[in-house]
């Protein structure tokens, strides 16, 4: 497993005796080009500088594993597409093996410190590659995501609901963890890629140095059908639809849709913690990260439209059928700040 580690001088945070405590925490995240990878490392960077924990990062995760780590006890903190918590919620998906009972059990040892957009569902290809988008899709060779997980499921869903085809039967999808998607784009495994994608993408942007690349919008009468809005409802979801902007998506990729808007499934999340965090630490770690929300934005380009830092129920998520709230500590945090949380996510 590769890792990537942020040390420094760890003060967490003061008991109500007065007393210092230290924090060592460990944290599972995606690829470091990503949303979440982006977001924890940061985390680590702020809650280093200012003497609350060292956190341990392993990057390029398959967050369904980390998800139920954090679960389990075995790690800190880890994004967490909040599609996971409610599968394993119900024992569902690839948490089945755990069966209803204990992820049932195992969910109540979840919860949030903020939300994000991991990223938006597009179908890509190289220009070079003569693929005509999702008229191509049938019979094609589809790279998807991980083995298994979150992404995998979404890809396979917006390939269901935009063609009607099923993985190994209309097309034949491929896996690959994250630390080999870049590789896997460009080495002619695959006529087209399905991924969670962002404004712009550090993935697009390796992928494409190889080659002028070209997004294709979710058509939208997919878009707007009954089966897609009522998708769209499920937990860790939403929809976007963007006007098309010139290098929306990297200075080397142009987007095809029919009317000059792009339209697709976003996958929602967040950072998650154990229930159990000292609440103090929760309150410390949210606080730092809500303070510097600007600078967060500030180390990249894509962070400015990933939605971190937004509280509003329609984006983040949260309440529903969704089974995870935000940590007390949280909560504390945001509310001192002067943001509003919905009742339901406390």
């Amino acid at each position: 497993m590769k890792m990537k580690t942020i040390t420094g001088a760890v003060i967490a945070c003061l008991t109500a005796t007065g007393a210092i405590a230290q924090a060592n925490l460990t944290a599972e995240t995606a690829a470091p080009v990503t949303v979440p990878g982006i977001t924890v490392l940061a985390l680590g960077e702020l809650a280093q500088g200012a003497g609350i924990a060292d956190i341990q990062v392993a990057t390029g995760q398959t967050l369904t594993n980390s998800v139920q780590n954090v679960a389990e006890g075995k790690t800190d903190i880890a994004a967490a597409p909040f599609l996971l918590p409610f599968l394993m919620s119900r024992g569902a998906g690839p948490y089945a093996a755990l069966g209803p009972e204990k992820g049932a059990e195992l969910v109540e040892n979840l919860a949030v410190l903020y939300t994000y957009r991991f990223g938006t569902y597009v179908l890509t290809s190289f220009e070079s590659n003569g693929f005509d988008g999702w008229n191509s899709v049938e019979g094609a060779t589809i790279y998807n995501g991980p083995p298994r997980g979150a992404a995998l499921n979404r890809a396979r869903a917006l390939t269901n609901l935009t063609v009607g085809l099923e993985d190994g039967k209309g097309y034949t999808g491929i896996q690959v963890n994250w630390g080999q998607a870049v590789k896997t784009m460009t080495d002619g495994s695959a006529d087209g890629f399905i991924l969670p994608t962002n404004f712009p993408d550090g993935r697009l942007a390796q992928a494409s140095a190889s080659g002028k690349m070209i997004a294709f919008s979710m058509p939208k009468a997919a878009y707007e059908s009954e089966a897609t809005q009522k998708y769209l409802n499920a937990p860790g979801t939403a929809g976007v639809e963007l006007p098309i902007e010139e290098g929306m998506f990297g200075a080397n990729v142009t987007v095809q849709s029919e009317d000059g808007n792009f339209r697709g499934i976003a996958e929602v999340g967040g950072e998650i913690v154990s229930a159990s965090m000292d609440e103090e630490l929760a309150y410390q770690l949210t606080k730092v990260f809500v303070d510097e929300l600007e600078s967060v934005k500030a180390k990249a380009p894509l962070m400015e439209a990933s939605w971190v830092g937004e509280t509003d129920q329609g984006i983040t998520g949260l309440c529903g059928p969704m089974p995870i709230k935000y940590h007390p500590g949280a909560v504390r945090a945001w509310e001192e700040a002067g943001y509003t949380l919905p009742d339901c996510a406390k």
